[in-house]
């Protein structure tokens, strides 16, 4: 198959409308989980589209993950913090306002509790770097936390393989994505940089080894090969391509988080956001 073989405005069914900015999807628990960014809120949503609050907060919530335990993991963006959700609200799991060399983002969580966070490297409020100095950053169970990456450029999405011995991030100023090896500690090493999008943002994997990617230029959510190739591309003419994930009972219903803004004007707070639901052959795989 050749790059753009499958090319389509794929039909939708829109699962949530209205909202400000949605990211860091997340599939658990027989319902998919995200962050109203702009409206400092974590909610969650079933497949019929019934919506439930689960927290706001004075912060920009982000990157979500969840612990073994099942208990839910929230970033805040600009305190630098991992906020863990109880029944009775939130309790700070990691303060990372120390080691952050800027904004954090994106997060995910491996099925052994570690805790991948994304360092921009930079204050965002303040206007993007171009200099290569976002890094990754561990947040282990044990509550240790470690720099375990440097040099990448505005790292955004993560994803961890099923056996937990590969991590993909999107480097949105790099137009590409880097893949690093796990160490048994939990350490990362690069083994390459692969494919070619316009700002990659949030990201999945599937069970054949490849990756889907938000790439919020392109207003597309593409499918990648390990080899780097696009095989397939849902587009979304008009709507920022932000983040996906897989989920559903099979795990083929792929959940698209979209945005009808640009990078000024997102900055400034303007958007409207939803989420649709596409169903895919291939289903999910690793975390999130």
């Amino acid at each position: 198959m050749t790059d753009l073989d499958q090319e389509s405005t794929v039909l939708s069914r829109v699962l949530v409308d209205r909202g400000r900015y949605f990211e860091g999807p997340r599939w658990h628990g027989g319902r998919l989980w995200t962050s109203d960014t702009l409206a400092q809120t974590v909610f969650s949503v079933g497949e019929t589209g019934d919506c439930r609050p689960c927290v706001k907060l004075d912060d920009i919530p982000c990157g979500l993950g969840f612990l073994p335990s099942g208990d839910l993991v929230i970033l805040t963006m600009f305190g630098r913090r991992l906020l863990r959700h109880c029944e009775g609200g939130v309790e700070l799991y990691a303060d990372l306002s120390g080691v952050a060399a800027g904004t954090i983002d994106d997060m995910v969580i491996d099925g052994r509790g570690r805790a991948y966070v994304g360092d921009l490297g930079f204050n965002l409020l303040t206007g993007a770097v171009s200099a290569p100095v976002g890094r990754l950053i561990l947040v282990m169970p044990d509550g240790t936390v470690r720099v375990v990456a440097d040099g990448l450029r505005f790292p955004n999405g993560i994803a961890v393989s099923d056996d937990g011995s590969t991590l993909i991030v999107a480097e949105s100023q790099g137009d590409c994505l880097a893949e690093f090896a796990i160490r048994p500690d939990g350490s990362l090493d690069l083994r390459r940089r692969f494919g070619s999008f316009g700002e990659p943002d949030g990201i999945c994997l599937d069970r054949e080894g490849c990756v889907w990617v938000a790439s919020f230029k392109e207003d597309a959510f593409v499918r990648v090969a390990p080899t780097g190739e696009i095989v397939e591309r849902i587009l979304r003419p008009g709507c920022r391509a932000v983040a996906c994930v897989l989920g559903g009972e099979d795990r083929k219903s792929l959940f698209l988080l979209t945005a009808d803004t640009t990078g000024p004007e997102l900055m400034q707070g303007r958007s409207q956001s939803r989420i649709e639901v596409v169903r895919v052959p291939v289903p999910g795989a690793g975390f999130p």
